[in-house]
């Protein structure tokens, strides 16, 4: 595979708004979407360590992702560890961090992410936007968190402009990151420079998106042109415009594949960046969207979360 292949003293690093972590724009996705995969998680994680990924994201499995950092031998201060606030969790923010380190057996994480801005009762269903606890007093438990030593940084997963705007308004710590869906088909350009202007790191998840839009036309022509793979030229446009990406894959192949960077071109970067204006190519490629009441994510309709999902026939985040 042409492009920069990298070691982990070569991977680049974002400094986050704190100063105090900086996270290698290449890390893992650790959610497989089953349950009962934790020995396909263990080898994905041990397997992605030893090619040189130092920049590890999880959700719910951290019993795995714990055992295959423990059981690496990478010391603990080479790697950057996400975890993430269910939301379950929302109303009880110290307990569900101790839990998490208790599953992961580790002392701290690098990075605690606010998964879903809406909060879930125990049956999984949602408390209106307003209702306590709100997303932002659930920031302003994670907030108290920074002094305990058990996290570096905090930050939040799926805020759209809308859902910050609130946030930001009451907080007294900038998120360090927002983890977002954002591949060439959901590209979230307004969103990513709205987190720049202040100075939040963006992260996309599905950075790759799959591998459905792998074979267009252009990705296609793009990867020819640089001797590379679609996944690399998907990774590096991301890696490119300023955001951390978190391709997860099984397979040593692909793990090796978007393992690295290739030069991008402008005209390159252009044909990326106006790829979702195409026909039918304005999606997300993630499975928890709903028709419901005109679109809905766990509970909450598409404008309670701030995402424009349908413009012209395309669908959007904001």
């Amino acid at each position: 595979m042409t492009g920069a292949e990298m070691s982990p003293a070569s991977i680049p690093r974002f400094k986050l708004n704190d100063g105090t972590s900086y996270m290698p724009v290449i890390g893992l996705g650790c959610w497989m979407g089953r349950v009962g995969e934790g020995v396909h998680v263990i080898q994905m994680v041990k397997k992605a360590l030893e090619i040189g990924y130092r920049h590890i994201d999880t959700a719910s499995d951290e019993e795995s992702v714990g055992k295959a950092i423990r059981e690496s031998n990478i010391p603990r201060s080479e790697i950057f560890l996400t975890t993430k606030l269910a939301g379950e969790d929302h109303g009880r923010v110290s307990q569900a961090l101790d839990q998490s380190l208790r599953k992961l057996g580790l002392d701290y994480v690098d990075l605690y992410l606010m998964h879903w801005p809406q909060a879930l009762r125990e049956d999984g269903t949602a408390y209106a936007p307003h209702e306590s606890p709100t997303f932002v007093e659930t920031w302003r438990d994670m907030e108290t968190l920074l002094d305990t030593g058990k996290v570096r940084s905090i930050g939040v997963s799926n805020f759209s402009i809308k859902t910050l705007d609130e946030l930001l308004a009451h907080a007294q710590v900038v998120p360090a990151v927002n983890q977002v869906e954002a591949h060439p088909c959901l590209p979230q350009h307004e969103l990513l420079v709205f987190c720049r202007e202040r100075g939040i790191q963006m992260t996309a998840y599905s950075p790759v998106g799959k591998h459905q839009f792998a074979e267009h036309s252009i990705i296609r022509r793009i990867a020819e042109r640089r001797g590379t793979s679609a996944a690399r030229v998907m990774v590096s446009w991301g890696v490119l415009r300023g955001v951390a990406v978190i391709p997860k894959t099984e397979k040593e192949e692909r793990l090796k594949e978007n393992f690295g960077l290739v030069e991008l071109e402008s005209q390159d970067v252009k044909e990326l960046d106006g790829l979702h204006n195409e026909p039918g190519m304005h999606r997300s490629v993630c499975g928890f969207h709903s028709s419901e009441r005109g679109g809905s994510c766990f509970g909450w309709t598409y404008n309670e979360l701030g995402w424009d999902m349908v413009v012209g026939g395309r669908m959007r985040h904001n």
